[in-house]
């Protein structure tokens, strides 16, 4: 299901370029703006921590979509292209700001997107949702970039590793450790309420 999910949002985020590059269709951008631009400000705020900065760098970067609409076509996975773009951008603020000299997952701050993933609104979840995300806010915070982007973006394992320059054997570890807790959690969840 996952895989079909994935497969039909990248065949929507293609069609998209296709109008944009192809008829400079400003509502095929506007659908693909409100397609990634969530994403990519949530990514480029666990880098940066900073609403401010994360919603200016994901407006340039989704500007630069338009700018270089006659070009999208040449542009494989747009998405991944953008996430990348993302990175680059972030990194390169906190160095202009004499934030880091380098940068490490262990000190991201992951917000998620989806409602089952947001103890927040815990109130309207179910006690398990309730778990399974307080298990994934639990997690080292690379661990959970990592499930975040392959479970709520949707990446696929290749392209966080090149998105995060790391290997597809991490990403699988990594996923791997977050899948095992909230399965832990899971049979506790059902030991307790059969």
């Amino acid at each position: 299901m996952r895989d079909n999910n994935n497969s039909n949002i990248n065949r929507k985020i293609n069609e998209l370029k296709y109008q944009i590059s192809r008829y400079e269709d400003q509502t095929a951008y506007k659908s693909l703006f409100f397609i990634l631009f969530p994403s990519l400000q949530n990514f480029i705020f666990t880098i940066l921590k900073s609403r401010v900065w994360a919603e200016e760098i994901a407006s340039d970067l989704m500007m630069d979509v338009w700018i270089k609409r006659e070009r999208l076509q040449d542009i494989e996975n747009l998405k991944l292209y953008l996430f990348v773009s993302a990175r680059h951008a972030a990194l390169a603020r906190l160095k202009q700001e004499n934030k880091i000299d380098v940068f490490s997952l262990d000190e991201v701050e992951v917000e998620f997107i989806s409602d089952y993933i947001n103890p927040a609104q815990a109130s309207e979840c179910t006690e398990l949702e309730y778990k399974i995300a307080k298990t994934v806010k639990g997690l080292p915070p690379a661990c959970q970039l990592i499930y975040k982007l392959a479970k709520e973006d949707r990446l696929k394992y290749k392209e966080i590793a090149e998105i995060l320059h790391l290997s597809v054997k991490t990403i699988d570890n990594q996923l791997a450790i977050a899948l095992k807790r909230i399965a832990e959690v899971i049979g506790t969840h059902k030991k307790i309420f059969p």
